[in-house]
């Protein structure tokens, strides 16, 4: 997939998809290969436009969900569906001032030569989102390209959007999410240093870099960490700020593996959440702390046995 910050000249004519595809959860999944499939039967080029960043985190960054990716995982999820061209806009002051005809004209028409259009039944684009799936099929019309509603796709009668994915990972339901999203929830970072105490402790920990300050989910949690060796490697991660030995910390991703020794520092890995065994608590010292890890490293543990046994 060749992935482009901003819209170059000279584009094939492409089908065209438009969303922020956060989390690229199973509705955004239903649109990609819906895209793949009818520009394979009309010989165009499947094409994403996303945003960067989201255009809540512009305009209300304090009242912004959390992301369910960082651009390098949604990219990563994009090209496994089969697209072969992202374009990634970065969203400004001067781009959301856009006017909804301009945004026909400038970025569908002459930007991504798009042919075939699919967008959410909701789709609303331009200043003040005057723009709607109205407008875009009149504009069709004229600039000679089709335009295609794509209808909620619903999960156990729940419609599926990353706000459902994300309420069921702040309450924990990691099984919920998984299904909304057709796969575990992840976070994929860098290896990075920390300040050693795991090690100290008697827990070594993996410290795995978060792009974001808000993370939408927190606590303790079984883990399984991929990308080091050709089998994923099972353990107990610490997603939160850590309250016993920080104060006002920032979260913080923490992974202790089973049975592992070996330094891993500026690796790039995937983390992916299967369980979670409980919320984050402040510990009235080090050792009830210590306690504790304990007891979620024999958790996990057992968390792990059991899924194996019924696998």
């Amino acid at each position: 997939m060749k992935v482009f910050h901003g819209i170059p000249e000279n584009n094939l004519p492409a089908a065209v998809t438009i969303g922020n595809f956060d989390g690229v959860h199973g509705g955004h999944q239903a649109i990609l290969k819906l895209l793949v499939e009818k520009a394979n039967a009309l010989a165009l080029v499947p094409c994403v436009l996303t945003f960067e960043p989201h255009p809540r985190e512009f305009f209300t960054p304090d009242q912004a969900p959390a992301r369910l990716t960082n651009l390098r995982e949604k990219m990563e999820l994009l090209s496994q569906f089969g697209i072969e061209r992202a374009h990634i806009c970065r969203f400004t002051r001067q781009f959301s001032q856009l006017s909804a005809q301009d945004f026909i004209e400038r970025i569908l028409v002459k930007g991504l030569k798009a042919k075939w259009v699919l967008v959410g039944d909701d789709f609303r684009f331009g200043a003040k989102r005057a723009g709607d799936f109205a407008m875009l099929q009149e504009a069709g019309k004229e600039y000679g390209f089709e335009v295609v509603a794509m209808h909620s796709v619903l999960q156990e009668g729940l419609r599926v959007s990353s706000t459902a994915v994300r309420e069921a990972l702040a309450s924990g339901d990691l099984l919920l999410s998984r299904k909304l999203l057709g796969r575990p929830y992840s976070v994929s970072g860098r290896v990075e240093h920390g300040d050693k105490l795991g090690k100290q402790i008697g827990f070594p920990t993996a410290n795995i870099q978060l792009k974001h300050n808000k993370a939408p989910l927190g606590g303790i949690f079984a883990v399984e960490l991929c990308g080091l060796q050709e089998g994923n490697l099972k353990g107990v991660a610490s997603l939160g700020v850590r309250p016993t030995v920080k104060q006002n910390g920032k979260p913080t991703l923490e992974v202790h593996l089973f049975d592992f020794n070996r330094q891993i520092y500026g690796e790039h890995v995937r983390v992916d959440f299967l369980h979670k065994l409980r919320d984050e608590e402040k510990y009235p010292d080090l050792d009830s702390l210590i306690a504790q890890i304990g007891r979620d490293v024999e958790n996990a543990k057992s968390f792990f046995n059991c899924r194996d046994t019924k696998e």
